[in-house]
């Protein structure tokens, strides 16, 4: 790991661990703005996931905002440790998302001041998101699956193809030979007749 990244993991995740643990702890106070996001959300998230998952979305808006916080707590210290750094890095997008929208919904603001104000907040989470995305797909130098998927299938049909050029060539080595010795055997049954 550069220094880079064992300086970056952290510092992106230190707000979701903070402010998730705070969020679990006391939810009250971001109910009020969650629960038209709640509201709007789990009916539909309910209806698109298979029924073994949406019974078990929780439809308390305070329990939501916990199972929200204990995702960007496990996100945070999966991305700041390394271990699992990827997929907590895409957990912590996923709990931006409702957080972002319920939180900083400038569009619903009528003060100037207090819209301009939610619409920076808004758009620095949307550069948060970009940062998280970015640490998901970091494979830290080595190749990803798809990379390695992508170029192993090439490197299978280039194998392929020179096995097929070499069974080819082989085959024709094998076929002039058989005719030279096939003709060396017809010249030494010549040579055994007795000429009469």
């Amino acid at each position: 790991m550069t220094v880079v990244r064992a300086l970056a993991r952290p510092l992106l995740s230190t707000i979701f661990v903070v402010q998730g643990a705070k969020a679990i702890r006391d939810p009250e106070p971001h109910v009020a703005k969650a629960q038209p996001v709640a509201d709007r959300f789990v009916p539909l998230i309910q209806k698109v996931t298979p029924a073994q998952v949406g019974d078990r979305i929780p439809e308390s808006t305070v329990n939501l905002v916990r199972l929200n916080g204990a995702a960007q707590v496990l996100g945070g210290l999966a991305l700041a440790s390394g271990k699992g750094r990827r997929l907590g890095a895409i957990l912590l997008a996923g709990s931006l998302v409702p957080t972002t929208l319920a939180g900083h919904s400038f569009w619903q603001e009528t003060d100037k001041a207090a819209k301009a104000a939610q619409k920076v907040q808004f758009m620095k989470n949307l550069g948060i998101m970009g940062g998280l995305l970015l640490a998901a797909v970091d494979t830290e130098g080595k190749p990803g699956v798809a990379w390695r998927a992508t170029h192993g299938a090439k490197a299978a049909k280039r194998e392929t193809k020179r096995g097929a050029k070499l069974a080819k060539r082989e085959a024709k080595q094998f076929a002039r030979t058989a005719r030279r010795e096939a003709k060396l055997a017809a010249h030494a049954a010549k040579a055994e007749l007795p000429f009469g």
